[in-house]
Order: C-alpha cells, then sequence, then structure tokens
C-alpha cells in the first residue's frame, strides 16, 4: 500500500489526487492543512489523522509559501524511512535546482493538466516500490544501498559505452528518477556526446570536498536527461583526470549508491585504478567483448585478473557486442575461450549505429528489433528477481542472430 499525503488548503488539487489514487490498487491518500509544513516531518507522522502505513509519496503544495515546502521536502528527505516528494509550484531553473537540493523528485506547475499531475504521482510511486529498502548502519542512521552496475571491457572500440547508456535508460523505467549514469572514462569519455549533452558541471566536480561531505550538493553537480535519469559526464579536459584518485572514485560512488536505485558506471578500457576502484565498489559487472578474436583473449585475460583479485565471481554478465554470423566464429568458440557462458548476444544492427550518431539511445527511441530486445535482456538480468520480466533458473544459451 502506498500512503500518499497531500499538504495542501486547495481543495481542488486534493480532489485531483484523489481520482489518480483512486485508479491505483495500492494506494490511499490523506489530505492535511497547509499549516503543516511548519511542522516536521517526524511530527507530522505522529500528527492525528496521518495514516498507520509509512508515508511514501508526499505531494506538498508550495504556490503560496515555496520556500516552507522546500524546507520540509528536504527535513522529509533526511526524517523519514522512504519517501518521494513531489512539489507544487511554478518552476523556473532556480527552483527546480533548490527543488533538487532539497531530495524533490518531481516539480508540477499548479494549472498542470491532469496527465502530467498523474505522470509525477505514479512515477514517485513506483520510484518507492522499486527503491532498496534503508538499513541502519553502524551508527543506527538510516542508509541504503542500490545496485551498482560497472560496464566494462579490456579494448575500446567493442561499444561499452552504448551498451551503458542503453542499460541507464532501461533501469531509468523501473526507477525513475533513481537511476544514474557516471562516466568513469576521465580521460576521453563520451558519455555526454552519446546523449547528446552539454553539462555544466562533470566528475571533477562531483569529487570535490564540498559534494564529498553532503549529498544534497553532489546532486547539484548531476545533470538530468529526458529519459527521466541522472548524468555525470567526464570532465571536458583529459589532463582533470589526474586529479581524481581511485579513493575519489569509491567515495563518489558509495555516496550515490546510498541516493540512487541504480548506478550505473561506464568505465575506461582496460583496468586502470578508476576501473578496478568501480568494480571493488560493483555490486554487478557487466562485461563486454566484441565477436573477434583480440577482444575475446582481451576479456579472458581481464576475467583472469578478476579472478585473482577475487572480484564479482558470481556477479558478472558476459556481454558479446556487434556481432553477425559472417564473423567466423560463434557464441559456442566464445564460451569456450572465455570458460563461462555468454548472457547476451547484442547483434550488429543498423538501427544502433543510427542511434549511436544522433546522440539518442536505441531504448529511448524504440523497443523493437533484435538490438532493443537484447539489450532489454541484459538489463532484465540485473533486476531484482520480485522485478524480473522472465525468471529462468538454468542459463539460457544465447546464439547469434542475422
Amino acid at each position: 500500500m502506498t500512503a500518499v499525503l497531500v499538504v495542501t488548503r486547495d481543495e481542488m488539487l486534493a480532489s485531483r489526487v484523489q481520482s489518480i489514487v483512486e485508479g491505483w490498487d495500492h494506494g490511499s491518500v490523506l489530505q492535511v492543512e497547509i499549516s503543516a509544513l511548519s511542522m516536521g516531518p517526524q511530527q507530522l507522522r505522529l500528527h492525528d489523522p496521518v495514516p498507520a502505513e509509512p508515508i511514501e509519496v508526499l505531494l506538498l503544495d508550495g504556490s503560496n509559501d515555496l520556500a516552507a515546502a522546500i524546507r520540509f521536502a528536504a527535513a522529509a528527505e533526511l526524517q523519514l524511512q522512504q519517501v518521494s516528494v513531489v512539489l507544487v509550484a511554478h518552476s523556473n531553473p532556480d527552483v527546480v535546482l533548490d527543488a533538487m537540493r532539497a531530495g524533490v523528485r518531481d516539480v508540477v506547475p499548479p494549472d498542470a493538466e491532469p496527465g502530467l499531475l498523474q505522470a509525477a504521482l505514479e512515477r514517485a510511486s513506483r520510484r518507492v516500490r522499486t527503491h532498496p529498502p534503508r538499513e541502519s548502519d553502524v551508527s543506527g542512521a538510516p542508509r541504503r544501498h542500490g545496485a551498482v552496475i560497472a560496464v566494462a571491457s579490456p579494448k575500446g572500440g567493442v561499444g561499452k559505452t552504448t551498451i551503458a547508456t542503453n542499460l541507464a535508460i532501461a533501469l531509468g523505467r523501473v526507477a525513475p528518477m533513481s537511476t544514474v549514469l557516471v562516466d568513469l572514462d576521465a580521460q576521453f569519455g563520451d558519455v555526454g556526446h552519446a546523449l547528446q549533452l552539454d553539462a555544466a558541471t562533470s566528475l571533477s566536480d562531483a569529487v570535490t570536498p564540498a559534494a564529498k561531505h553532503d549529498a544534497i550538493v553532489l546532486k547539484t553537480f548531476l545533470t538530468e536527461h529526458a529519459a527521466g535519469i541522472y548524468v555525470l559526464t567526464a570532465p571536458k579536459s583529459p589532463a582533470a583526470a589526474d586529479a581524481i584518485s581511485a579513493e575519489d572514485v569509491g567515495h563518489l560512488i558509495e555516496q550515490l549508491a546510498r541516493e540512487f536505485a541504480y548506478v550505473v558506471i561506464d568505465t575506461a578500457p582496460g583496468l586502470g585504478e578508476h576501473a578496478l576502484a568501480a568494480l571493488e565498489h560493483a555490486t554487478e559487472a557487466v562485461l563486454v567483448c566484441a565477436l573477434d578474436v583480440p577482444s575475446i583473449r582481451g576479456l579472458r585475460s581481464e576475467l583472469s585478473v578478476l579472478d585473482e583479485l577475487d572480484l564479482l565471481r558470481r556477479r558478472r554478465r558476459i556481454a558479446v557486442n556487434m556481432a553477425d554470423r559472417y564473423a567466423g566464429l560463434s557464441i559456442k568458440d566464445v564460451e569456450a575461450t572465455l570458460a563461462t557462458p555468454v548472457d547476451v548476444v547484442v547483434p550488429r544492427a543498423r538501427e544502433v549505429a543510427i542511434s549511436t550518431n544522433k546522440g539518442v539511445p536505441l531504448l529511448q527511441e524504440t523497443q523493437r528489433g533484435a538490438a532493443a530486445k537484447a539489450l532489454n535482456r541484459l538489463a532484465d538480468l540485473l533486476l531484482p528477481d520480485e522485478l524480473r520480466k522472465t525468471r529462468k533458473a538454468n542459463h539460457r544459451r544465447e546464439e547469434l542472430v542475422r
């Protein structure tokens, strides 16, 4: 059951929310007066008539007192066990930035069409139901940890960034506004180009002392993408990579994992210090190769190194990218060389090349075609069991397609 709490004096707004949530099979709505903004979230939870269920979606009406609504949102993010906040307010870039810093997931204008408000509430509800629950750390403070997925390859040119960007888009549908894509190729990363983003901030900003000590500051350095994910791009200058240490990378990943359901990391080719730091903090690894001998042998060597380091032995997914029947190799050949099953084969496809050149990931535009289906299968493998579309006890052998 998702408890939606509406803080407003606008009866019409409360009625609109009620009619939306009535269509859910998992929701209930309660309205409290706007004066509740003067209380803290913990006081509000004890204040009659707040429901017994935890408040999971909080809709704040900031039409009359925007500053109070944003302060309340920031307190709710910190004090409530798990909450997704939607703010009703006239927005501009400054308002959106302040709201994001306070942990607000969506900003909806007061005169929004019903479909826009409904979409925002559904995203908020879905985020709560798919986001990992908070746990308590040794100090007893609330803590949560999302899935960290490192996409890696021994060599460049195998479409690793294409895999990473499409994975982030697919996972963003499961956890909207709670999926972040990090470009960890600090020297030559091109996630920004792959997503047509001209980000004002980058990885360099995210490892500054201010960002390290405050998750709210860190979030201001993320760039929102139209597909409902956040992106942290590589620095514009390759020289900036020298100032980013492996310790910086590890700390950043842990910060993001406490704030987001899914952290997708596009690493640099090979096993440099940044890539190793990502793999050490990852919960899953997607290891990518192409259907050619140098790439496959390189991946075999990379797997051997990971075995020696005892990293992610049982949490690796093997993806063969840009595959076709005319390469002179079969998937059985790949599996024999790697001594491990191939999980997903992404075929060479014209639409993938076009999407890359356009700067629009394939899964943002279509779910059709062999390549899109393969990318969705890969994303499905990374979901918790209860969210998977297809569950199979045994490995299903991937084959090449024409």
